[in-house]
């Protein structure tokens, strides 16, 4: 019954900004974390970004960090992926991901549920 539906992806040039949104249903929403993640065809998915229950605590990629910004809004149930500056490294299928689990300071939580994902093209 959970599900999570990605929205916003599309093609871009290297330097343009792209916002990205997770709505989510069949889940008390302020009780789990968010988190993006990405992947490439072939290849393993990546973490990006992922934020606690209540907003406090938001964790980012080394590749993400100072570009991306991850948001939640219990109230709409949604979360977002604001990504500016992006790079054509930054093509992938992006997946908003919810977890039971409470994000704290430092490292990230498992992530049982998964959306369908939203591709992003970065051309240079």
């Amino acid at each position: 019954q959970v599900q999570l539906v990605e929205s916003g992806g599309g093609s871009v040039q290297a330097g343009d900004s792209l916002s990205l949104s997770c709505a989510a249903s069949g889940l008390t929403f302020s009780s789990y974390a968010m988190g993006w993640f990405r992947q490439v065809a072939g290849k393993e998915r990546e973490f990006v970004a992922q934020i606690s229950w209540t907003g406090e605590i938001t964790t980012y990629a080394d590749s993400a960090k100072g570009r991306f910004t991850i948001s939640r809004d219990n109230a709409k149930n949604t979360a977002s992926l604001q990504m500016n500056s992006l790079k054509p490294e930054d093509t992938a299928v992006y997946y908003c991901a919810a977890s039971p689990w409470e994000v704290g300071d430092t490292g990230t939580v498992n992530y049982d549920y998964w959306g369908q994902g939203t591709q992003v093209t970065v051309s240079s």
